[in-house]
């Protein structure tokens, strides 16, 4: 029956003991320690301070008498002795305060209903079935806020991966546009604008070797192609009469020279036949190259 008795008291006071320090907001033994700590150092202070009197009264001693008296020794063993005395009266002391302070400050009578401020309602007399199905009903809790974790991360990751395939449809479109624009230089036409400098070279010098015409054979050739010389103006037609009375002065001069030789005559003017075809079939390359240009143009733009 005693024994029952004891073993309720000791759990209370065990409790009590585990509530302090929640309640006060700080461990007592932790307090009592640091005040402990406070006293052993003040003893160590005043031993240290008795060594540096000693020191001094010895200094002293020794300039005032001349004997050989050896005080090291002795005041070590007076400082070792008064710290040993210090510091066991010292704990004694502290021993005893310490468990009086526990005793009858730090203490909560056991017959003192303790309820700690933050644990005020709460109904501690619950079976162990109804903290089992309140740990299940948490951990069903705890698995809901997972799986609501994960699904809003999934949303928030379809978010971002929509907004990133957005922006590259939006990227891809740009970089065609960029592709389109300089899909120009992929067209057969750069072949064949690359290859123009040199016909032109080739054009000019074909008709660089040529002779220089004759002034009257260049005023001929300038009227207008539907008209015949005399007919496109006053100049014309006085060119016309001037090279009709050259030519037929030159005829009567020669002694009945033919139209065959005349012909012939004005054909060297203007420049031998071999220099001629040269001409005409380097212009008529140019031409072709720039036709092909135009049509391929054409084509692009009408896809």
């Amino acid at each position: 029956m005693a024994f029952s008795e004891a073993g309720p008291s000791q759990q209370t006071k065990q409790v009590h003991h585990l509530l302090l320090p929640e309640i006060l907001g700080f461990s007592p033994q932790l307090l009592l320690d640091d005040i402990i700590n406070i006293a052993n150092n003040a003893v160590q202070d005043g031993v240290t301070g008795m060594e540096e009197f000693l020191e001094k009264w010895v200094e002293a001693r020794a300039q005032r008498q001349t004997d050989d008296w050896d005080s090291t020794q002795e005041v070590e063993q007076g400082l070792v002795a008064f710290q040993t005395l210090l510091e066991h009266h010292t704990d004694i002391a502290f021993d005893f305060f310490e468990a009086w302070c526990l005793r009858n400050i730090f203490a909560i009578p056991p017959g003192l209903p303790i309820v700690v401020p933050h644990q005020q309602n709460l109904d501690l007399t619950q079976p162990p079935e109804r903290e089992q199905e309140l740990l299940d009903e948490l951990d069903e809790l705890r698995k809901q806020l997972d799986r609501l974790i994960r699904y809003e991360q999934q949303r928030k990751l379809r978010r971002m991966y929509l907004h990133a395939l957005k922006a590259s449809e939006r990227q891809r479109k740009h970089e065609e546009a960029k592709l389109e624009r300089l899909s120009i230089l992929k067209s057969p036409s750069l072949d064949i604008l690359g290859a123009l400098p040199a016909k032109f070279i080739a054009m000019y010098n074909a008709v660089a070797g040529l002779p220089p015409l004759d002034t009257s054979n260049v005023n001929s050739l300038a009227h207008d192609p539907g008209k015949r010389q005399w007919e496109t103006s006053a100049t014309g037609y006085k060119n016309w009469a001037v090279a009709q009375l050259l030519d037929r002065a030159e005829s009567g001069g020669a002694g009945g020279k033919s139209v065959v030789d005349t012909l012939m005559e004005r054909v060297h003017e203007v420049g031998r036949a071999e220099q001629l075809r040269m001409a005409v079939e380097a212009m008529e390359g140019v031409r072709a190259d720039l036709d092909a240009v135009d049509s391929s143009q054409v084509e692009a733009m009408e896809e």
